[in-house]
């Protein structure tokens, strides 16, 4: 990877829709070049997929609640997991090191929603929930430094 890899990264997450041509021209390079090198940096799993960002709120979701899953009541991780990735109101679940297993991140319509989905989550452990206030940092480029991943 060398920095013009590093700059369309950084280019491609500020702005999905770039098109090749706007590329081409930011980076001067060919479009085919830059065709290749999107290609490759898919093929070595760097780009996993391109994706619209939406708003939970634009779309009646008006509450972010981070959970803490911890002390499991269930004996398949896979299971659960799997029923996870099935609940539509889970945007992001990650299993963790520590006292907390699980920690989610969920978006609701509100207080009862929320409260649907705690009775949902309690029969697999403990369940604490804190709502989000604000997100200073709500998303990030991941810039890798040269030299990283080789």
């Amino acid at each position: 990877m060398d920095q013009t890899d590093i700059r369309l990264l950084e280019l491609l997450q500020l702005e999905g829709r770039i098109t090749i041509s706007e590329l081409s021209k930011k980076l001067s390079l060919s479009r085919p070049s830059i065709s290749e090198r999107m290609n490759r940096l898919e093929e070595r799993g760097i780009i996993e997929g391109f994706s619209a960002r939406v708003s939970p709120k634009g779309v009646g979701k008006n509450l972010l609640v981070i959970i803490q899953l911890s002390e499991l009541r269930f004996h398949s991780y896979s299971d659960f997991e799997k029923t996870i990735q099935e609940n539509p109101d889970i945007i992001e679940c990650h299993r963790l090191t520590g006292s907390v297993s699980y920690l989610l991140k969920a978006a609701v319509t509100g207080m009862d929603h929320l409260s649907r989905l705690i009775d949902f989550l309690l029969p697999y452990g403990n369940v604490n929930t804190s709502i989000v206030l604000s997100s200073p940092v709500s998303f990030r480029c991941i810039i890798p430094q040269l030299g990283e991943g080789e």
